[in-house]
């Protein structure tokens, strides 16, 4: 499914009022969905954050939206459904970019993000999407076959791994995009005078100071660098 076509504006995230149900999803006549529900209380009662339990109810809304459009109920949803949504995903523009991509942020260096949708965005919309229908399937309701594939062997292979291992290259599961690791960004000179600054006794200092000092003397990021444990700034090259 292309960009081109718009999910429908119906149903909405609203607040469950409840310990255990934080977040629920409603439908186009106002109504609980009642699968999101059960789902979402799972993740809270599995001690989930409310702003978890958020996250994971928009992602559905967007899901169920993506089904009411195509006209599929939920225990009928096949891979052609997820594919349809991934499609969509990455040909869509995502209504919360303001500006155009490419621009840096002199003083936080963050670039700023792209008019669509990140390939974390939809990596984290199928992980729910799957977990969604495991959740069901555990207790024998849905499709017999989850609709987002999954790549076992990566899962085996990466379970018990210890991060003193290298990293060993595993195929992707269908549908997933490449996900890349995010480089880390250095504190400008000026911003951590700054931070400093704003830092009202002794302790507070000493405790950014013991966090950057307990890693490599020298730790470039993006082509700049951290200070040193003894306080001195190492210039970027």
């Amino acid at each position: 499914m292309e960009g081109r076509v718009a999910l429908p504006r119906v149903g909405a995230v609203s607040a469950g009022g409840l310990e255990s149900l934080p977040w629920l999803v409603v439908d186009a006549a106002g109504s609980e969905v009642e699968a999101v529900s059960r789902y979402l209380r799972d993740l809270a009662l599995g001690d989930a954050s409310p702003a978890t339990g958020r996250s994971y109810a928009h992602d559905l809304l967007r899901w169920f939206r993506l089904l009411w459009l195509v006209d599929v109920g939920w225990e009928q949803a096949t891979e052609a459904e997820a594919a349809a949504m991934v499609g969509w995903l990455r040909s869509a523009p995502n209504p919360q970019r303001k500006r155009a991509g490419g621009v840096v942020n002199a003083r936080t260096g963050k670039p700023t993000l792209a008019a669509g949708y990140a390939p974390s965005t939809i990596a984290h919309a199928l992980t729910v999407v799957h977990g969604f229908y495991e959740y069901h399937r555990h207790y024998g309701r849905g499709p017999v076959i989850n609709p987002v594939p999954q790549n076992p062997d990566r899962r085996t292979r990466l379970a018990h791994r210890s991060p003193l291992e290298p990293t060993v290259p595993v195929r992707r599961g269908r549908l997933r995009p490449k996900v890349r690791s995010r480089a880390p960004r250095a504190i400008p000179d000026g911003l951590w005078e700054e931070l400093f600054a704003q830092l009202r006794c002794v302790r507070d200092h000493a405790l950014p100071a013991c966090f950057v000092s307990s890693g490599r003397e020298r730790l470039s990021c993006s082509g700049c660098a951290w200070k040193t444990s003894t306080g001195q700034r190492a210039r970027s090259g």
